[in-house]
């Protein structure tokens, strides 16, 4: 398999510790640059590139100048769907949102759009759960139907934080989308949090003998896109992940990504994820470094 892409995250200086005072995103792509990326994964919540800001092929072709210009690919798009949880609205309104997003793919030639259950990880009766589940899925499916004829690929991160958050519940929520162009985005931070601790599951907690690797093999055939980062085994302010800076967390890096190689073949970028993390602007600078040695001593036997 050819070595990946890497790209970096935009949303790393946009939320969290970023928030109050955020990055641009022409000091972001600088940085990215500078510090041996092949691409950046667009955050799509603003100040960051939105479809309501870049909504002409003028503008989007501007910002792909912009982008380009410093040696950068795109390896994805992250954007804001707070406003139509997939299980919670009609189908005509979240396929308008990702129509409006699709568009914005389209014109920056971007391949891959990412997608969340937004709604928190609370419980639901038996019944609730069941027809949530079936409108989440049927909008997943339509919104897959609708990229695909695009020529874009739909992913679904999961993690704690947002709803179906057990190994058995992401495994079921893809096998019923039942889409061949809806996959899973695997973050190796949420796989531990999921996995290994069974973060803010809302039943029994559901662990898997051999963690982020058991849980990659769960999802055999149904991975379309990747995150790496460690994983300390905490929650950022109880919430989700947190995204550690690599080598501080549990994650054997070497052993993961040599297991994980059948289920990443085929794609072209890897993104390494910082979301929420107060050091990105000094640890992401070693991220390249960190997973090429991994590579090169992998390649080395």
């Amino acid at each position: 398999m050819a070595d990946p892409k890497i790209s970096l995250g935009s949303w790393a200086f946009s939320f969290g510790p970023f928030e109050s005072d955020p990055w641009s995103f022409s000091k972001l792509i600088k940085y990215t640059a500078d510090a041996g990326y092949d691409g950046v994964e667009i955050n799509g919540f603003k100040p960051h590139p939105h479809p309501e800001d870049y909504d002409t092929p003028e503008k989007c072709n501007e910002l792909k100048k912009e982008i380009a210009d410093l040696g950068l690919g795109i390896s994805g798009y992250a954007p804001d769907f707070r406003d139509v949880p997939p299980a919670e609205v009609d189908q005509a309104k979240f396929l308008a949102e990702v129509d409006k997003c699709l568009k914005f793919c389209n014109n920056m030639d971007i391949s891959i759009l990412r997608v969340d259950t937004i709604s928190p990880p609370d419980k639901h009766a038996p019944d609730e759960y069941e027809k949530r589940l079936q409108l989440l899925t049927d909008n997943w499916r339509a919104a897959a139907d609708v990229c695909q004829k695009s020529g874009v690929k739909l992913v679904w991160e999961f993690e704690p934080g947002f709803w179906l958050n057990s190994p058995s519940e992401i495994k079921r929520a893809i096998d019923e989308t039942n889409h061949s162009n809806f996959t899973a985005l695997f973050d190796t931070s949420h796989a531990y949090m999921v996995a290994v601790i069974g973060a803010r599951q809302t039943k029994d907690k559901e662990l898997l003998d051999g963690g982020v690797i058991a849980l990659a093999d769960l999802l055999k055939g149904q991975i379309g896109h990747f995150h790496l980062i460690d994983s300390d085994g905490t929650l950022h302010d109880d919430e989700t992940s947190t995204h550690a800076p690599f080598g501080t967390g549990h994650i054997d890096f070497k052993e993961v990504l040599s297991a994980l190689q059948p289920h990443l073949e085929g794609l072209e970028w890897w993104t390494v994820d910082f979301c929420f993390c107060p050091t990105t602007d000094k640890d992401a600078k070693h991220a390249v470094p960190f997973i090429k040695n991994i590579l090169s001593e992998k390649a080395g036997g």
